[in-house]
């Protein structure tokens, strides 16, 4: 009996101590479910039965300063699939092969898509509007249609290196669509529905649609206009060169609005995939180059802030100059002989510059460069931005000093090199770069303005004054005479720079064309850099491949502005109130009273006939806005043999053009060499018989 009893307790003590372990097992399954993965869990509950379908905002508009569209959002359906729904269908195979023939998409490759363990898949992206009304006449189970917005650029390839590209996922990948992606692309709104454990749509459950929160908008510091011209003139210049690569900015020196910015190869934003990647490359702030003698203004603004010159110094070049064991020459070592400062740039005489930075040394140099902006980026809001190549100063060598000072050594981006040429044009103080100007929420309402921003104040504003009546004489006189823009002062500077080889040293055949200046030159309201890469063709310099671009922007620019022509009188300045004498001998009589009057100067006409022959003052000299040119018309008629004829000034003209002049005047040319037409025989202004013959020697004279 007693043994029975013994037995009936063990049994109920294991029993007791197994409901123990049961419940605590138990509890601590329900603790680990309800508290360490409950939150976990829960999401995962919520997952299987809602079906949340993404709503993409719409990307702000970006507009040019006078409210032009250049960037919109557009509607446009894209194609979903919810997996489970299709199963429960037990239509995968035929849902397929009915989305492919649509979508034009791969039958095996969309099942895979449509079939994934998934709650949710894209099918395909923002689809043409035929093929969205064809899936909703389908009305396939599983497959939804939602609209999403995406990019569209009204004007193509206009800005397009400005603008950049917007992906997919309505994400900026570029230009300033990337920079401001946070402002202009909004946030992503949804479309949640909740089903049961059939798949089936809960009629009193969940439905929640959680609106999107569209993008705000950009208002550029472009000008459509000017950005239409700056690309017209460069697509001229780029394909008649046949050049790599080429680049315009215009910026408004006293602000640093960018006004225009252009590259050379281009692509269109709405269809960029058909173009190679290489074409969306910034070339005008990401490409460093050696800027050849446009980095001569540096050079020259650093030497007048220290007084090392001023702009009749005077200096002599023989065609050369030793630094150390190294000879650096100017072109073919054509010897300037004496000249002034003002000369030297005009020429752009390598020896002249040489010796000036010699003179300035290395830690004034090294000063002023960090001043001007080099070796750093400018700032401005645009993604990949280079900050240029700098010698460090620790291992620069006198050698490098003479280099940097003529604009070798050292390289630089064409927005680098605009904004610190800017500065002189702004009175000495350099501004940063900058395309933004407004931002407008979705309601309109303006959350943020940018303002011009000052970095510094690199040199005195008497000194920016002065080298800019130097650089106007630059146009005027020196090797940017294709600059000149009638009715207006134009101050700049030419540079040919060879390119760096990768494996060292310089490419033996190919250069950098550039022009750099503002204008008016005494009151300058715009200011633009041409930048041309391995032009083909010659004559290869700045002065006859960037130059003319430069010009005819700045000329239509200009009026299109409204800027007033320049006018003498307005200003107290002794050069104002003098102009230099054109060259009009030669020329049809209409012309040449046409092209004198342009200059504020009357005309006397002598003699009869349609062509002139000789003129009183003779070009390029300074005389008093106002005063009288005596004009003399030919006494002979064109193909009349013996008659008389002036010799006309043929000095940085190509062969090909220094023939059709003389053919044209019946004279006959007699060349010695190849290039560009250096010096003449009889001299230019010296009277002839009709028939003769004049000796021309050319030769290949950079800057």
């Amino acid at each position: 009996m007693q043994t029975t009893s013994l037995l009936i307790r063990k049994r109920i003590l294991t029993l007791f101590l197994l409901f123990t372990l049961g419940f605590f097992s138990l509890g601590g399954r329900i603790f680990w479910i309800q508290f360490v993965r409950g939150a976990e869990l829960s999401e995962k509950a919520i997952q299987n039965r809602m079906r949340d379908v993404p709503v993409e905002a719409k990307r702000g508009t970006i507009y040019d300063r006078n409210g032009h569209e250049l960037a919109i959002s557009v509607s446009a359906d894209s194609v979903y699939a919810i997996p489970a729904e299709i199963y429960r269908s037990g239509r995968e195979q035929e849902i397929a092969q009915k989305l492919a023939e649509v979508l034009d998409m791969d039958e095996q490759e969309l099942y895979e898509r449509i079939t994934k363990n998934s709650s949710f898949e894209w099918v395909k992206r923002q689809i043409a509007p035929e093929k969205s009304k064809k899936i909703r006449e389908m009305d396939l189970p599983g497959i939804g249609l939602t609209e999403e917005s995406r990019r569209y650029y009204p004007k193509g390839t206009l800005a397009s290196h400005v603008l950049g590209i917007s992906g997919i996922d309505n994400t900026g990948l570029e230009g300033v669509d990337y920079y401001y992606n946070e402002l202009v692309g909004g946030t992503k709104g949804r479309i949640v529905i909740e089903h049961d454990a059939a798949n089936r749509p809960i009629p009193e459950a969940t439905h929640k649609y959680i609106p999107p929160v569209d993008g705000s908008h950009l208002i550029l510091t472009i000008d459509e206009t000017i950005q239409y011209i700056a690309e017209r003139e460069l697509d001229k210049v780029f394909k008649e060169r046949e050049a790599k690569a080429a680049c315009v900015i215009v910026m408004d020196p006293s602000t640093g609005e960018i006004l225009a910015l252009a590259n050379r190869p281009t692509f269109d934003p709405n269809s960029y995939n058909d173009f190679p990647a290489e074409n969306r490359k910034n070339f005008a702030i990401s490409n460093s180059y050696e800027p050849g003698s446009t980095m001569k203004v540096i050079t020259a603004a650093m030497a007048l802030e220290e007084n090392v010159v001023d702009k009749d110094s005077k200096f002599y070049c023989p065609g050369y100059i030793k630094v150390g064991k190294e000879t650096i020459g100017c072109p073919n070592r054509k010897a300037h002989g004496d000249q002034t400062f003002a000369q030297i740039v005009e020429n752009s005489c390598n020896v002249g510059f040489v010796q000036v930075g010699l003179e300035l040394g290395l830690d004034r140099y090294y000063k002023y460069l960090g001043a001007f902006g080099f070796g750093e980026p400018t700032g401005i809001d645009l993604p990949g931005e280079a900050a240029g190549i700098l010698v460090p100063k620790s291992r620069a060598k006198q050698i490098d000093l003479a280099t940097m000072s003529m604009g070798q050594a050292n390289a630089v981006t064409a927005v680098q090199l605009l904004a610190a040429v800017s500065a002189v044009a702004n009175e000495g103080k350099l501004m940063q770069p900058y395309l933004v100007k407004q931002v407008i929420n979705n309601e309109g309402e303006i959350i943020k303005n940018v303002e011009p921003k000052v970095v510094r104040r690199v040199i005195s504003s008497e000194t920016a004054r002065e080298l800019s009546l130097i650089l106007e004489g630059e146009v005027i006189n020196g090797t940017g005479k294709n600059a000149y823009i009638e009715g207006y002062r134009v101050a700049g500077k030419t540079g040919t720079a060879q390119k760096i080889s990768p494996a060292g040293g310089y490419l033996p055949n190919e250069y950098v064309a550039s022009f750099v200046g503002f204008a008016p030159a005494h009151d300058p309201k715009l200011a633009c850099i041409v930048v041309v890469d391995a032009p083909q063709g010659y004559p290869y310099y700045g002065g006859w491949v960037a130059a003319p671009a430069f010009r005819e922007i700045m000329k239509d620019a200009l009026r299109y502005l409204e800027v007033p022509m320049y006018k003498p009188e307005e200003s107290e300045e002794t050069i104002e109130k003098e102009v230099i004498v054109p060259d009009v001998v030669n020329l049809p009589l209409a012309e040449a009273i046409s092209l004198i009057n342009s200059r504020g100067l009357k005309v006397k006409v002598s003699g009869t006939g349609n062509v002139v022959w000789q003129q009183n003052p003779q070009a390029k000299m300074k005389i008093s806005e106002g005063s009288q040119i005596v004009i003399y018309l030919s006494p002979f008629e064109k193909g009349v043999e013996y008659g008389q004829v002036t010799v006309p000034d043929l000095q940085g003209k190509s062969l090909k053009e220094v023939a059709k002049i003389l053919a044209d005047l019946g004279l006959h040319l007699l060349p010695e060499g190849y290039g560009l037409a250096y010096e003449q025989s009889p001299e230019a202004g010296k009277v002839v018989t009709s028939g003769s013959s004049i000796k021309v020697k050319f030769q290949p004279v950079g800057e």
